[in-house]
């Protein structure tokens, strides 16, 4: 529901970010618009952006911290190679205690942990936090890559680490990895590069959403797992104001 326009919405991707206004009424301006995101849009509580795999793309980085949300969720692969690192602390900053980071292949969790403490942000490999009656729980790293990246744990590593939020529920997860054999994990030749563990975890524990990064060729890709929502958001981010607990309406494709 749209609060000033009383309109109920699905979700839809704002194509521009000087358009405002609200869509599902075609209005021109006011309402729920959010800048270059999607928007899940049933009972409007709180927003939660989630986004992943900027890799040094500091204009992305910085025009995701533009658009208004309650919290932030940097899901891995703020950079390359844990390379200037700071230069995305400093724009990560600018949203302060509102931002949670974990850690991607592509940093260590050591250095996710130092970037915190030095910009005031919340360092959430392994974290937990409730927020508008969800469990939201975050692990950072991928399964094993070809290239020996900084953030890279084994299957059974993995497994252990997502064990600690075994039966939270509603639950909402947030990982690099993406599940294996999945939509979520597709890399360009077809061949699936997901985690099994993470998948083991999202068929026992079926979190009512799920978000990933890490496969680039999969951003912005959604799919339904069972009771679970699921998205890869990718670098231009995901726009979630979470259904009342309980409902059963899907996410976006």
């Amino acid at each position: 529901m749209c609060r000033p326009c009383a309109t109920r919405i699905g979700w839809r991707r704002i194509p521009s970010p000087t358009r405002s206004g609200c869509y599902a009424a075609g209005q021109t301006k006011g309402c729920h618009t959010r800048k270059g995101a999607l928007v899940t849009a049933y009972n409007i509580q709180v927003r939660l952006l989630i986004f992943s795999d900027i890799h040094s793309d500091l204009k992305a980085l910085q025009r995701i911290m533009e658009t208004e949300a309650d919290y932030y969720f940097a899901a891995g692969d703020l950079v390359n190679w844990s390379r200037n690192i700071d230069a995305a602390g400093k724009i990560l900053q600018q949203r302060g205690k509102q931002v949670y980071v974990i850690p991607g292949n592509h940093e260590s969790p050591e250095q996710i942990e130092q970037l915190c403490g030095q910009y005031g942000l919340h360092n959430f490999h392994g974290g937990q936090v409730e927020i508008d009656g969800y469990h939201v729980v975050g692990v950072g790293c991928s399964n094993p890559t070809p290239f020996g990246t900084p953030g890279e744990y084994s299957e059974e590593e993995i497994a252990r680490r997502t064990s600690a939020f075994n039966g939270l529920k509603p639950l909402i997860a947030i990982f690099h990895c993406p599940p294996y054999m999945t939509r979520l994990d597709r890399i360009a030749n077809l061949r699936h590069a997901g985690s099994t563990a993470v998948r083991d975890f999202l068929l026992r524990e079926k979190p009512r959403y799920f978000f990933c990064g890490h496969i680039h060729e999969a951003a912005g890709v959604a799919e339904q797992l069972g009771e679970t929502s699921a998205m890869n958001v990718g670098k231009k981010g995901y726009l979630l104001v979470p259904e009342v607990p309980g409902s059963s309406l899907p996410m976006a494709p």
